[in-house]
């Protein structure tokens, strides 16, 4: 590459020290080689995608990481936000945040870090993390300032793993340096891990200091501070003993090619054409890290197990798959697997008839990646659950409130916003809690007990615009302004903003029912109906599910299809976490087709449900309806049915 060089690596961790070795090794060098000019590197880093195609090479990790090697110093290392987040306190050197760049011939601004290169973990041997300063020469393990008892064996293990923190220690290693000779059994060991964990507020779920490497051993994974520039103070507020936990923590997938079961080695083609495809799909979620093809096929017939190779390619979750054909039928299945535990997470078996090779691709690829991406939110979001509720870090915060949002209750939409706005003060930066927090303020005067007054309104869209100022290629967060602008009756915005997160994410289900609900209050009720089909049949299992029917049945009303309507409010109705409204949808629908026996029970399912509503209660909520036909139509099923005026 010129006076350059690209390298790729398959661990964000591995590349980081190595540019580090590199850049310290050649200061150590230059100056001793007689009337040699010195040499000098500039190095970038970031993480992402690395095509090859001929003598070409481009990509997102190939293009950022040059232009961030551009603005680097000789001698330095610039690296993105990326990897920043990916690497967290694994490598022992100082961070400086350089702010927002923009760089040539990119048209987002990246938000770069220079590194340190000189900067080690301090000769003392003391290290500092969280509220916790460990001084091996004293033999002191301090928190606040204040020493706690520990074991002398288990100081030695904390000890020993903090000062390798770079690295994972080995099972052998431990009994080598703390044991010597000694015979012990592997339950020795993992009573002194337990031990380790307990003294530092840890355990065996979170591991936010203490990791267990399955297979391999064991890492020091908190974050360590240096120690002599940072007084001990009572007075003074330390970082929480969480400190881990509090960097987002997006998780990462990696998609292993496919398998081709078939005795022609020559098809490998449509696997490998799916596992690219699925591959690329998913690297539209900007909450995931999707590790690199390249990266990902070098793994091509391995033997090894899937938490080595989970923790080899640095992934939380393994995709995998195969491929076999018979004739002119093809069945494709894949499994999406917890990289740590080795669970199955979701897997599913597709058969189709193959006529189109691309047709069958460009399906399977947006179904598979719309049920994976449904599937790791819902996972995460159970992951946090489990997690201790001290000191967590913004991405659990965030993960939390989606939990709570998708309960669509009341209380719920409360404690997910409380919740978004904690995540917000730990990461004002964190795009994802902004675009959620203005969602959930808008569903809170939707369906909740929010007044839609226009304070609140303007706090969901302040909300809704700095998520995109963070980052505007979150498909996620044009959804959102997107729905922002219809509860404010502004229909065009609400659906060029939705279009464009279509563009950004053809496989995101939950957008196309957005826009199909813009399209129905706008009356394209022809291009809504076909909106829900796709949300439908992209995510037939997503948690917003409920909402994709509740929204059609509306749009089938309006179309005077009330048996239609009837059907998909029922639908909705019998969908866990449905919310009241899909009752009251099909009180409407039956109003509106003269079913009085029908009607009357539908009214008192939802007078039980929401004893409040009424028809004047229908009025005040559906304020995000324009047209004054739609509302009276609404209204007159209501009545037909025989529900109260008033409250």
């Amino acid at each position: 590459m010129g006076d350059g060089a690209l390298a790729e690596f398959t661990s964000v961790v591995g590349a980081l020290q190595a540019a580090i070795e590199i850049q310290r090794n050649l200061t150590g060098t230059n100056g001793h080689n007689g009337n040699a000019p010195p040499l000098s590197l500039r190095i970038g880093m970031h993480l992402g995608d690395v095509i090859v195609e001929g003598n070409d090479i481009y990509g997102d990790g190939v293009n950022v990481a040059a232009r961030l090697e551009a603005i680097a110093q000789p001698g330095s290392i610039v690296l993105s936000k990326q990897v920043f987040d990916h690497v967290g306190g694994r490598v022992p050197v100082h961070f400086t945040p350089l702010g927002e760049q923009q760089v040539k011939n990119i048209s987002r601004p990246i938000e770069a870090y220079s590194v340190d290169v000189s900067s080690k973990k301090p000769a003392s041997g003391r290290v500092r993390f969280g509220d916790f300063e460990l001084d091996p020469d004293l033999f002191e393990l301090r928190c606040r300032g204040e020493a706690v008892a520990v074991e002398p064996q288990v100081f030695d293990l904390v000890s020993y793993l903090a000062q390798n923190c770079e690295r994972t220690v080995t099972k052998d290693e431990i009994f080598s340096k703390l044991w010597g000779e000694r015979f012990v059994s592997d339950s020795a060991l993992s009573s002194q891990i337990k031990m380790a964990r307990k003294v530092l507020g840890d355990d065996g779920t979170s591991q936010h200091t203490i990791r267990t490497i399955h297979g391999r051993g064991f890492r020091f994974v908190a974050p360590l501070a240096p120690t002599d520039d940072v007084p001990v103070n009572n007075d003074t507020p330390l970082p929480e003993p969480d400190a881990y936990q509090q960097a987002r923590m997006q998780p990462s997938v990696a998609i292993l090619p496919f398998a081709n079961q078939n005795t022609e080695p020559s098809e490998d083609y449509l696997a490998d054409g799916i596992t690219e495809d699925i591959t690329t799909a998913l690297s539209k979620n900007r909450w995931l890290t999707v590790i690199a093809r390249n990266s990902s096929f070098s793994f091509r017939n391995s033997s090894d197990g899937i938490r080595v190779i989970g923790e080899k390619l640095g992934a939380d979750y393994i995709v995998t798959g195969s491929v076999r054909k018979a004739g002119q039928r093809v069945r494709i299945t894949v499994q999406l697997v917890d990289a740590d535990t080795e669970n199955n997470v979701w897997s599913e078996r597709f058969d189709r008839d193959m006529t189109d090779i691309f047709d069958l691709q460009d399906e399977i690829t947006e179904l598979v990646a719309s049920r994976i991406e449904a599937e790791l939110g819902i996972t995460e979001q159970r992951k946090a659950e489990r997690r201790p509720r001290k000191n967590l870090g913004a991405w659990d915060l965030y993960q939390l409130g989606v939990a709570e949002f998708y309960k669509f209750t009341s209380d719920a939409n409360q404690k997910c916003q409380d919740l978004l706005r904690r995540a917000i003060e730990l990461d004002p930066e964190f795009a994802s809690a902004h675009s959620r927090l203005a969602y959930a303020i808008v569903l809170s005067m939707v369906y909740f007990d929010a007044a839609p007054d226009s304070e609140r309104m303007d706090e969901a869209l302040a909300a809704a615009k700095r998520a995109l100022e963070l980052d505007d290629q979150d498909a996620n967060s044009f959804f959102t302004i997107g729905r922002v602008y219809l509860a404010r009756c502004e229909y065009e915005l609400a659906i060029d903003a939705l279009e464009h997160a279509v563009e950004l994410n053809p496989y995101l289900a939950v957008t196309y029912c957005g826009l199909g609900d813009s399209l129905a209050y706008e009356g394209r009720l022809d291009e809504a109906i076909e909106q829900f089909e796709i949300a439908i049949r992209l995510s037939p299992h997503d948690p917003f599910r409920w909402a994709f029917y509740s929204y059609r049945s509306l749009a089938h009303l309006f179309r005077r299809e009330f048996e239609d309507a009837v059907t998909w409010a029922r639908k909705s109705v019998q969908t866990p976490n449905a919310q009241y409204w899909a009752q009251a949808h099909r009180v409407a629908a039956l109003g509106l087709l003269g079913e009085e026996t029908q009607a009357a029970r539908a009214v008192a399912d939802l007078t039980r449900s929401k004893p409040e509503f009424s028809v004047d209660f229908a009025r005040k909520h559906l304020f995000y309806l324009k047209k004054e036909e739609q509302i009276e139509t609404y209204v007159k099923g209501l009545r037909k049915a025989g529900l109260r005026e008033h409250s």
